[in-house]
């Protein structure tokens, strides 16, 4: 655990603090949130990117957005050293999975990128999972929102009937905020459940929401 004098440190501290302020579980009808595919068109169109499914030839933007997440392990629970194979393996999806990316309208740049897939087999496989990451440099752009709302339509044609993620880290508040807003619910906390490398033992959220 990192020492608790450092700033970033103390920032998460505070951020994490005003979260648990928040209601965990905020009343559908106070939310706002999209999960219409015209909707995420529209979301897509007020900003400078298009969403869509992802190709071979994105894996090279995917991965210069995904290592440095993955390297720094505030986020994610995969594990830091994780090579650019397993990366791959685990990111990249089949139907009736999905891997899609945010890409710039004038460049062709990979902005972001998200995944969803079954979130268990067999008579758990009608609920989805999925993840979403975004470059550092992009962040504040709207990104993730519409990568969200982008697989929360897709996952619901594809024959999902909800949407589960099973380790949203706590002292991710941004991340805690914008799900809500989508629609998800927090179900459960599992309590110092994931070691951030800046401010150690933090719980992990379950969240969940209908399609």
């Amino acid at each position: 655990m990192a020492s608790g004098s450092s700033s970033r440190s103390q920032q998460i501290n505070f951020a994490l603090q005003k979260t648990l302020l928040l209601p965990l579980n905020p009343k559908p009808g106070k939310l706002r949130y999209v999960d219409k595919a015209a909707s995420v068109a529209a979301v897509s169109q007020e900003q400078s990117f298009d969403i869509r499914k992802a190709t071979p030839e994105d894996w090279p933007g995917i991965w210069s957005i995904l290592q440095p997440v993955i390297r720094e392990g505030e986020t994610f629970t995969w594990d830091r050293d994780t090579s650019e194979e397993t990366a791959r393996s685990k990111w990249i999806k089949d139907a009736p999975g999905q891997t899609f990316v945010a890409v710039a309208r004038d460049t062709g740049e990979v902005l972001g990128t998200g995944e969803f897939h079954a979130n268990q087999a067999g008579g758990g496989s009608h609920v989805a999972n999925a993840g979403y990451m975004v470059g550092a440099n992009n962040s504040g752009q709207g990104i993730a929102r519409a990568l969200c709302a982008y697989s929360l339509s897709e996952a619901k044609a594809a024959g999902f009937r909800s949407m589960q993620y099973n380790a949203v880290v706590e002292s991710n508040v941004r991340a805690v905020w914008l799900w809500q807003s989508m629609g998800f619910r927090i179900l459960a906390t599992v309590p110092e459940a994931f070691n951030h490398p800046e401010i150690g033992y933090v719980g992990l959220h379950v969240m969940y929401r209908k399609l």
